[in-house]
């Protein structure tokens, strides 16, 4: 692949949540939070294009006005890669970069992160993000997916428990060796080659997948390595109107200016 080709970054957003109805749209400083996420995206040095992939009208027409590129697409999608599949099929594009809509202060660095390994590289296919654990009760918690990768940076696999299995170390002393101890939780970041990603939705849900609800494992299980690049970014997502005031109090410090 020529180093000149960029990637286009689509962002899944719905208007549905159980939690939180209406999240894309809310304001952070005045500004909707997709309004943010696009921005943070654009900024990316290896992304030539944004695109809000939305089933909800008020979202379209949001994104309209602050000028931003979205499309329409079926409410009927079971996964947002196959919403994301539906918008790779109208574009043209190496790379699709998947970018969670209730990201609004993503780095742009770590979209770098993930797509650099695949413009160096032709025969990845799908890559990912991860960072350092630092917190213990981040390792054994269900809710923080861990990755463990090979020398090469390819991912041997994904899991809510706690691996690799500290099998001499209890929690206390594990806690006490996170510096010196390398653990890796995934950063929910995607970047796809076009032509897998139109097949993804193609492929049988797995055993593991859904076991674990853990979807990239369909890949893993299907034999395609992915990339885990590191980062040294976090991320703050949305989730709960409580979220959105801790961004909005991040927005007003240096690093997010």
């Amino acid at each position: 692949m020529k180093q000149m080709e960029k990637a286009t970054a689509i962002v899944p957003a719905r208007y549905a949540s159980t939690r939180f109805p209406g999240k894309p749209l809310a304001l952070i400083k005045g500004v909707p939070m997709i309004q943010h996420v696009c921005h943070q995206v654009s900024k990316a040095s290896t992304v030539d294009r944004v695109i809000v992939a939305t089933d909800d009208q008020r979202i379209f027409d949001v994104v309209k006005d602050f000028g931003g590129d979205v499309m329409m697409t079926r409410g009927d999608h079971p996964t947002g890669t196959d919403r994301l599949a539906e918008v790779a099929e109208r574009i043209e594009a190496d790379l699709i970069v998947n970018v969670q809509g209730d990201e609004p202060l993503i780095n742009p660095k770590m979209i770098d992160q993930a797509v650099q390994p695949m413009l160096d590289n032709p025969k990845i296919k799908m890559g990912t993000l991860a960072g350092r654990i630092d917190e213990i009760d981040d390792f054994y918690s269900p809710n923080v997916v861990k990755v463990v990768k090979d020398s090469d940076n390819l991912a041997l696999y994904f899991s809510r428990a706690p691996i690799p299995w500290p099998r001499d170390l209890s929690r206390d002393e594990l806690a006490q060796s996170l510096d010196k101890v390398t653990l890796y939780r995934h950063i929910g970041l995607y970047v796809y080659r076009r032509d897998f990603l139109l097949a993804y939705p193609q492929m049988n849900k797995t055993p593991l997948e859904a076991l674990e609800n853990l979807e990239q494992l369909r890949a893993l299980e299907a034999g395609v390595r992915l990339y885990v690049a590191e980062t040294e970014y976090s991320c703050h997502g949305v989730d709960t109107p409580e979220d959105l005031e801790r961004v909005s109090r991040l927005m007003s410090e240096e690093n997010y200016r």
